[in-house]
């Protein structure tokens, strides 16, 4: 039987047992030690280049964990912690790291005394069970009976409490009043995906806005929109993945005839396919279409001239929202469209905000939803606002879920 040989780069990490550990370890410290001076109302943002040259400034525990390029298997695990509480909590990525990092830390000598790993682990669970003890000595439980007043105070306190480290810790009063209006806006099972979330460049955070129902940017339009209604009240709303456009033909494409009334046939026809599909559209009685594919300038026009109002090019995550809001169905063929199969809402507008213009759906029957619309300077102010926001939406749908809250320091 012949020997297994491995081959193995030059440099690497061969060593077993305690050598191992402590090597685990000390590849932790380096990761807490890089996130350490982000912790807390005084902590530092860490401007992060990617390699395709993304600049990204935070603070948040679980962005700057996601975007270190981090090779030690040991080490990734606590990348791994930090995701999984951004999931489960949605704030606190930090703490979790710099916690298990100073457990390690502690551990460290007793390794190097020799102490076995069990032993160890029994320790940890032990103190958990402890500390779980004495968490839930300390919690002040909230009466699901309270006031309205009451309940919202402290959902505006918690909110307040997860903003009073992020960048935009000035204006935490302003903004915690906003997200606990939009998790208040959901229905019971506070749906973290129908609270959508816009940037604007200019103008100052107080001007950011909360917009009762679903809203996104406006999209290219072809000539003739100017001409379109922008608003109506009890509007139908066809939700399309339809193109509806005239195609340029194909390099590759050959049509042999040997006249001009064979040739405008083969125009007429792709006309007629167009126009047919328009007229189903327009006798479903829709006011508002929307699609994610393009729609064209012929298109804009005829729906133009029959005041209604269309918008493609629609990213999916405002159509699959204004699906789950209006009702309706997304097409993929003009034949099957009818009055079934339109989405509801009160009232639509087009309305200018800043510098970009948003098509707003407001009324919707079957789901509440709301909309964030920032407005910052740079780029990357306007993320990390994102992400704070983000953080606290889910501590406040935390604690409505829960009905215990822990003081922190």
């Amino acid at each position: 039987m012949q020997p297994q040989i491995l081959l193995l780069k030059e440099g690497t990490d061969t060593s077993q047992g305690k050598p191992q550990l402590i090597s685990n370890i000390n590849a932790c410290q380096s990761i807490v030690d890089a996130v350490r001076t982000t912790l807390g109302p005084r902590g530092m943002d860490k401007l992060i280049v990617d390699s395709n040259g993304k600049a990204t400034i935070s603070n948040d525990g679980a962005t700057i964990m996601k975007l270190l390029d981090i090779v030690h298997p040991a080490a990734k695990t606590l990348v791994d912690i930090a995701k999984s509480q951004d999931a489960e909590v949605g704030d606190g990525t930090t703490s979790v790291v710099l916690l298990a990092g100073e457990i390690l830390k502690q551990l460290k000598g007793y390794v190097e005394e020799g102490v076995h790993p069990r032993i160890l682990i029994k320790a940890i669970r032990k103190s958990l069970q402890l500390c779980m003890e004495k968490i839930n000595e300390m919690a002040v439980h909230i009466e699901k009976q309270s006031e309205d007043d009451q309940q919202r105070a402290l959902l505006e306190k918690c909110a307040a409490t997860a903003l009073s480290s992020k960048l935009i810790h000035q204006q935490k009063e302003f903004f915690a009043k906003m997200v606990v209006d939009a998790v208040l806006s959901l229905d019971d099972l506070l749906p973290l995906n129908m609270i959508g979330i816009k940037k604007v460049s200019g103008g100052s955070l107080e001007e950011s806005q909360l917009v009762a129902g679903v809203a996104f940017k406006k999209t290219f339009s072809y000539a003739g929109f100017e001409m379109a209604p922008k608003s109506y009240n009890n509007c139908k709303i066809a939700l399309l993945n339809i193109e509806l456009e005239l195609k340029a033909e194909r390099d590759n494409a050959e049509i042999r005839v040997d006249n001009v009334k064979e040739y405008q046939k083969v125009v007429d026809a792709e006309w007629q396919i167009l126009y047919k599909k328009l007229n189903k559209i327009h006798e479903s009685g829709a006011n508002v279409v929307l699609s994610k594919l393009p729609i064209g300038d012929v298109a804009t026009q005829y729906f133009a001239d029959r005041d209604m109002f269309c918008a493609g090019r629609v990213p999916e995550e405002d159509l699959k929202r204004t699906l789950k809001a209006c009702g309706g169905a997304v097409m993929t063929t003009a034949n099957d469209i009818n009055a079934s199969v339109l989405g509801q809402c009160e009232y639509f507008e087009e309305r200018q905000i800043g510098s970009e213009r948003f098509n707003i759906f407001q009324g919707c029957p079957n789901a509440r939803t709301c909309t964030l619309i920032l407005r910052g300077g740079a780029e990357q102010f306007l993320e990390e606002t994102e992400r704070s926001l983000h953080d606290a939406i889910m501590i406040v749908r935390r604690t409505i879920k829960h009905d215990s809250v822990v003081a922190g320091m």
